[in-house]
């Protein structure tokens, strides 16, 4: 049933709304496994922090594009001008047309330059870029980055790393409701429930890496989180039943025996 329902992403249709990251993996062996179970068809991969020279020892030797979409993104970049140049760095060598755009604000929190965010985002699609940007949870900067020609736009659900779940659910319900491009939340998640959840709300993807690279045991993690993924998003297309404050009695009181 997931097959059937597909995340419709830059013009292609992938069967993983997963996507995950190659970061912090205690070794490459463990990244490998982990992306295998996982599911995900999408792996970003920071420009600034991997040996592109592929001739050498570098991280994208392990990971296998023929069944992975590579996702560039810009990560420690703090101005637009820097992000819009590692992007170009990015396809230049190879690597996808496709990026992760990040544009921080704040060394501290980790938190966008939602102005300059929204500036290298129309930059980059006039250049034929696929843009994915990371955001916070701001209605108002997500419409104005689906209107700068966004792909989808990724709303926090917490700080980058924390692990906190989605703090603000409801935020992210009025996201939802407001741009018409998919929602991917990155950043925050935690454990298994914390992307279930965002499924739940009706997000058309989670982005992840602390959250399975910093896992006790990765792997398990990483299948963990594709089982939670294809949960959370079953269980938005059922539709839940509403929230009662009191009881309902689960059988029918017609036709009781007296």
């Amino acid at each position: 049933m997931v097959t059937q329902d597909p995340l419709r992403l830059g013009g292609r249709e992938f069967h993983s709304r997963l996507i995950i990251g190659t970061g912090k993996y205690p070794d490459y062996a463990t990244m490998q496994r982990a992306h295998e179970a996982s599911g995900a068809q999408i792996v970003t991969v920071a420009v600034r922090r991997v040996n592109l020279d592929r001739t050498q020892e570098s991280m994208l030797n392990y990971i296998d594009e023929s069944r992975y979409t590579l996702l560039p993104n810009t990560a420690a970049c703090y101005t637009a001008a820097e992000a819009i140049r590692y992007a170009r760095l990015g396809r230049e060598v190879g690597l996808s047309h496709w990026v992760k755009l990040e544009v921080i604000g704040d060394e501290k929190t980790l938190f966008p330059d939602t102005e300059g965010l929204v500036e290298a985002t129309r930059v980059l699609v006039k250049e034929g870029f696929i843009v994915l940007p990371y955001t916070n949870d701001d209605v108002v900067v997500a419409r104005k980055l689906e209107d700068a020609g966004a792909a989808a736009v990724m709303p926090l659900g917490a700080p980058i790393g924390s692990g906190l779940g989605i703090r603000n659910p409801y935020n992210i319900r009025i996201i939802l409701e407001a741009v018409k491009i998919p929602v991917i939340v990155d950043a925050g998640v935690g454990t298994a429930s914390d992307a279930a959840i965002a499924m739940e709300l009706g997000c058309d993807g989670v982005l992840m890496n602390t959250a399975i690279a910093g896992a006790k045991d990765p792997v398990v993690m990483a299948a963990a989180m594709r089982h939670a993924v294809e949960a959370g998003r079953l269980a938005y297309l059922a539709g839940r039943i509403p929230k009662k404050l009191y009881a309902t009695a689960s059988s029918p009181l017609e036709g009781m025996i007296a």
